[in-house]
């Protein structure tokens, strides 16, 4: 399933990217997030996910579609969201296949994509696929203080806080040592790295699991401290 094939009339991401109902649903989904207070979830996060995703799947030598259909999952991800938080990821691949079928995607390059939206989450998902290693990764490493929503410093959560105490975020990738590294610096004025695992720990440990998919080992450096 890995070894998709190019054709001329494949649906490209820049289609996805542009298409109504995707964005409408998207946005609607991060309002749902605002409402109930969670972090941003709309196309800044879709569009730093699909980046990332790319990174890693071409240091890992996959082909140019597979990248690509990794990207359109990644910008996918959270789509689910707009009915609710519980159960998004199952919600999100049901959802994207009704509109990936009626782009006229075929079912061969619709099913990857669907088991990477549907195993993104640590609470019931694990990476089934190089795309959807990727994908977690890319995912658990969006982690920055411009997804705040919460107006309103004195009410933040843990979550809010955490999120808002992390200056810097990067994904870096060395080849030569199959080591795919998150890199954060975090104000600890702000939250202490405590805090950071207290809520991230899980996340941590599927980004692990993703990278051991990929041949790969998972890294992390927290204000100069590596941690492997």
């Amino acid at each position: 399933m890995e070894n998709l094939q190019l054709s001329d009339d494949r649906i490209t991401l820049r289609q996805i990217k542009e298409d109504p109902k995707i964005r409408a649903l998207i946005e609607g989904a991060n309002e749902v997030m605002r409402a109930m207070g969670y972090t941003e979830h709309g196309h800044r996060h879709a569009g730093v996910v699909s980046n990332i995703t790319r990174l890693i799947l071409e240091a890992h030598g996959l082909p140019a579609r597979t990248i690509e259909l990794g990207q359109i999952a990644a910008y996918m991800h959270d789509i689910g969201n707009v009915i609710a938080r519980h159960g998004h990821p199952a919600h999100g691949a049901a959802m994207a296949f009704t509109l990936l079928n009626e782009l006229g995607m075929p079912a061969h390059e619709i099913a990857p994509i669907l088991g990477a939206i549907g195993n993104h989450e640590e609470s019931a998902g694990i990476a089934v696929s190089p795309m959807s290693a990727a994908l977690i990764i890319a995912d658990k490493s969006d982690v920055h203080r411009s997804r705040v929503q919460n107006p309103i410093l004195e009410s933040y959560d843990i979550h809010d806080r955490v999120n808002a105490a992390v200056t810097r975020s990067r994904v870096e990738q060395d080849s030569h040592r199959r080591v795919i590294s998150l890199v954060l610096e975090i104000d600890t004025s702000v939250a202490t790295v405590m805090e950071y695992f207290e809520i991230f720990l899980s996340r941590m440990m599927l980004c692990r699991t993703s990278c051991d998919l990929l041949g790969s080992k998972f890294s992390l450096s927290v204000n100069g401290v590596v941690l492997e």
